[in-house]
């Protein structure tokens, strides 16, 4: 039997500090959510804490109806069209810019913090600036145009130090013995390029859509006369709090869960059928 030494209790007691630590996160993390799903089913005379009070869908019913507030529905549809289309953006944007800066070239220093220049404006003073700006020119603000500029601006810096990290760990080689065997720039695009960085821009994709979908101080003046989900939610909350809000954000975390799965099964697809018929 090993001998309990010094160093082996300094090691004990470090790995079982670890172990509270993390299962404390967790409790953090997934103890709000858990509560919120639990709540969620409250019955229709029950609140926002516990006890429960029955259990129904009726506050899951209380989403498809019309609210004094806002629309729930449109605004969830106007959030996921959104975020989809920044989703899309921030993909193919974050990857063209990280191919561009395999190579040095000049103003590529400003241009990078020019970039990154998104994470370091507060979101609230961007929205109040760019709304004060195209009230001025007599532009108006909606969440398709306003709305999409200022998700973009947040979530491309994100995509591009994804994809960045991506390309600073691909091997050019591979691209070089490609065109040395005779291949054009589309086809080492295509059969050696592309592959290998699709995992990074499928979570540079990801990356944009979480960011966009729950986006809420930089839309706040530039979404126009329709309101996105997270602004919708802020406004019923000026009302009562009713467990209509836990209903929605389970159904939206579900909702996210499924997408995430479907977007790996695709990624799954494209990943093992051969790209010669692409």
């Amino acid at each position: 039997m090993a001998s309990w030494t010094p160093e082996r209790r300094r090691a004990t007691w470090i790995k079982s500090g670890y172990s509270v630590y993390y299962a404390i996160f967790l409790v953090f993390i997934y103890g709000p959510m858990i509560a919120m799903f639990v709540l969620s089913f409250q019955g229709p005379r029950g609140g926002t804490s516990f006890p429960m009070r029955g259990f129904s869908l009726h506050w899951y019913n209380k989403l498809i109806e019309p609210s004094m507030v806002g629309d729930m529905q449109g605004a969830l549809g106007r959030s996921l069209i959104l975020a989809i289309i920044v989703m899309i953006i921030t993909a193919l944007f974050s990857t063209m810019l990280a191919m561009a800066f395999r190579k040095r070239f000049w103003g590529s220093g400003v241009l990078f913090y020019t970039i990154m220049a998104g994470l370091m404006v507060p979101g609230i003073l961007l929205s109040l600036g760019l709304a004060t700006l195209m009230k001025q020119m007599g532009i108006p603000t909606a969440w398709w145009s306003s709305g999409l500029g200022v998700h973009v601006v947040w979530t491309l810096p994100f995509g591009f130090l994804v994809m960045m990290a991506v390309f600073n760990r691909f091997d050019s080689l591979l691209e070089e013995a490609a065109r040395d065997m005779g291949a054009n720039e589309w086809t080492v695009f295509k059969e050696i390029t592309l592959p290998l960085i699709l995992p990074g821009m499928v979570a540079a994709g990801l990356f944009g859509f979480t960011l966009s979908y729950d986006e809420f101080p930089r839309t706040t003046l530039l979404s126009g006369e329709f309101n996105t989900l997270p602004l919708d939610i802020n406004a019923s909350m000026t009302q009562r709090i009713r467990p209509t809000l836990f209903a929605l954000g389970t159904a939206s975390t579900v909702f996210s869960i499924f997408l995430i799965a479907l977007f790996v099964v695709i990624y799954m697809i494209l990943y093992l059928l051969p790209f010669e018929g692409l």
